[in-house]
């Protein structure tokens, strides 16, 4: 993504399943069995336990590994600190949230001690819906819909993240951001091992209107963030970007364009050093069809270091056997 304006921030929540069976102002506590017997899974509700997401986020009664079923009905995101899972029942709508330094309202920032939760099976109407804010690792997102977003997901610096069957419909720009999934880095670290997989990202990326381009949007892109004197990455690697769907389209493409999908570092530059700093990632199985400009790698170089195969529309393939992309 060329001179990419990126708004950095990140957020982090996790979601199970909605228990009715017991009263309302005490948590399900439900013993498992076999194996498992000795386990507990606690369920915690809101409403029910909590009015909010955030009171249950700084409860102390909520512990690691716990649950928070949300809805039906609107509802604020929060700041995630605890490796929770926080998921939607029903239509449950995350309107609001924390501010983030630009103005744009978050869904959730994800902080240290977060590592591990989960999201899903909830709809963002926010901003930056999902922000990676302290590099955490492993977290799943997943089953969720986001809705004319200025960045959807957003993973910063973060290992492991699970994305999968989430509808992202619609994008905007503020002179930045147009992003359906972005993993990166700006501050010279190792991103590794994430999954983008099995997403649909389709419909109108809207550019604002006193927006000065010079970028593009993008429905996934990986990026190595050099800009303004950032130390970028050591590494973007061992990531897969498969079983995607991008269907995209710039309703002012001579400010803001957009692509399907990118690998970009900022500096553009194949004498710089290190490079590359994007390799081993793999790319198959998605089809770009939907998008006109599909493919897009800064510097061009790029594609000798990744694999990117077995894609619907602007291909790039060398052939690789179906099975090194992994389910």
């Amino acid at each position: 993504m060329k001179n990419l304006s990126i708004l950095i921030a990140l957020l982090f929540t996790f979601g199970l399943f909605y228990m009715d069976c017991q009263d309302a102002n005490s948590p399900v506590d439900n013993n498992l069995t076999g194996d498992n017997l000795s386990k507990k899974t606690t369920i915690w509700k809101v409403p029910g336990d909590f009015a909010t997401i955030n009171d249950a986020l700084v409860s102390s009664d909520v512990l690691p590994g716990h649950t928070i079923l949300v809805g039906p009905g609107n509802f604020a995101g929060a700041f995630v600190s605890k490796s929770v899972t926080i998921k939607g029942v029903g239509k449950a709508i995350i309107d609001s949230g924390p501010a983030h330094g630009s103005g744009l309202i978050m869904g959730f920032r994800f902080l240290a001690g977060s590592d591990g939760a989960t999201i899903s099976n909830l709809a963002f109407t926010t901003d930056l819906s999902i922000m990676n804010g302290a590099a955490v690792n492993n977290v799943t997102i997943d089953d969720c819909t986001f809705l004319n977003s200025v960045q959807a997901i957003s993973n910063w610096r973060g290992n492991g993240w699970n994305i999968h069957h989430n509808v992202i419909k619609d994008l905007r720009t503020r002179n930045g951001g147009g992003i359906g999934i972005l993993v990166g880095d700006y501050l010279g670290g190792t991103v590794k091992d994430n999954q983008v997989s099995h997403n649909k990202i389709s419909g109108m990326l809207a550019v604002f209107s006193a927006d000065g381009g010079g970028y593009d949007g993008s429905g996934i892109v990986l990026y190595a963030d050099f800009r303004s004197g950032s130390a970028g990455a050591e590494a973007i690697k061992d990531n897969f970007v498969t079983h995607n769907t991008i269907s995209l389209v710039s309703n002012n493409s001579t400010v803001v364009d957009v692509n399907a999908f990118e690998l970009t570092d900022s500096r553009d530059d194949i004498n710089a050093v290190p490079f590359p700093v994007l390799f081993d990632n793999s790319i198959g199985f998605n089809d770009f069809r939907g998008t006109a400009n599909q493919i897009l790698l800064t510097p061009l170089e790029l594609g000798d270091y990744n694999y990117i195969d077995r894609n619907l529309g602007d291909n790039r393939g060398h052939g690789l056997h179906p099975s090194f992309f992994k389910p």
